[in-house]
């Protein structure tokens, strides 16, 4: 077993590795912009059927460790488990993007609002007490422009589509027990890639890595954190040459699983 997992340790730290590389030629005609950020989020899922549930969740995400606005996303959705491996999800999200770093992502370095919906499919796939999860995401985002930085409301609405896959591997650090307590050492990697007529220069849209340290309290609670890295490339030239971020920091996720249904009533109790 030790060799086995060595072996899928092994392959998905060189798919990061590769992934986190993709935009690597042509650097001396891009402009670098690095900041150091800090995301703080929170998912909740309230199951109130056998297959249905809910999903609500925010993510606090900020420039300069804490110190200023990066984003806020809020996101929901309803759940369909399809089976013990697949559950799919349509949603909603809203995202209020801040001008920050040297380059904001709007020429006008004003913030925008954006509105997607979203279509989004997870695998679990586990080996032994290992969990390896794959999600696929397809989104349909809406964004208001602004083209002068005197603008009163955005100048126009974009639409634009986005493919994201991600990779996850959670391996535990406890043995097994009851309780199903412990801590654990998580890692994933995704990838974003944009479609369709109105994407410009940022085809390959971003790149997230992370690598984690967690406990989990119990079937309902789970909390984790560690580094976080995020590779971006703006959908705009500046002075013909192309911008990417790199941002590096840390991510803090908390994790509540929450059963609505009403309990069963055990014969003769």
């Amino acid at each position: 077993m030790p060799a086995r997992l060595a072996h899928w340790a092994g392959r998905a730290l060189m798919a990061a590795g590769l992934l986190a590389a993709l935009p690597a030629a042509a650097q001396n005609t891009r402009l670098i912009d690095r900041n150091t950020i800090g995301w703080l989020t929170n998912t909740t899922t309230l199951r109130f059927a056998e297959r249905w549930s809910g999903h609500l969740e925010y993510q606090f995400r900020r420039d300069e460790g804490l110190a200023r606005w990066q984003q806020s996303l809020l996101r929901t959705g309803l759940n369909y488990q399809v089976n013990d491996k697949l559950t799919v999800r349509l949603g909603y999200a809203w995202i209020e993007t801040f001008p920050y770093g040297d380059y904001p992502i709007q020429g006008a370095g004003r913030q925008f609002a954006e509105h997607r919906l979203y279509q989004m499919a997870t695998l679990n796939n586990p080996i032994g007490r290992v969990e390896v999860s794959h999600r696929f995401m397809l989104e349909q985002r809406y964004f208001g422009r602004y083209l002068s930085a005197a603008s009163t409301r955005p100048d126009e609405w974009v639409y634009v589509n986005r493919a994201r896959y991600m990779a996850r591997v959670q391996v535990p650090l406890y043995a097994p027990n009851p309780t199903n307590r412990g801590p654990y050492a998580a890692a994933y990697n995704e990838i974003f890639l944009g479609f369709g007529r109105n994407v410009n220069e940022n085809v390959f849209d971003q790149n997230r890595l992370a690598l984690l340290l967690g406990y989990r309290f119990g079937p309902k609670v789970r909390l984790e954190g560690g580094f976080f890295q995020q590779r971006l490339q703006l959908p705009r030239e500046i002075e013909g040459r192309n911008v990417f971020q790199r941002n590096n920091g840390f991510i803090v996720n908390t994790v509540v699983n929450l059963d609505l249904r009403k309990p069963v009533p055990v014969p003769g109790s």
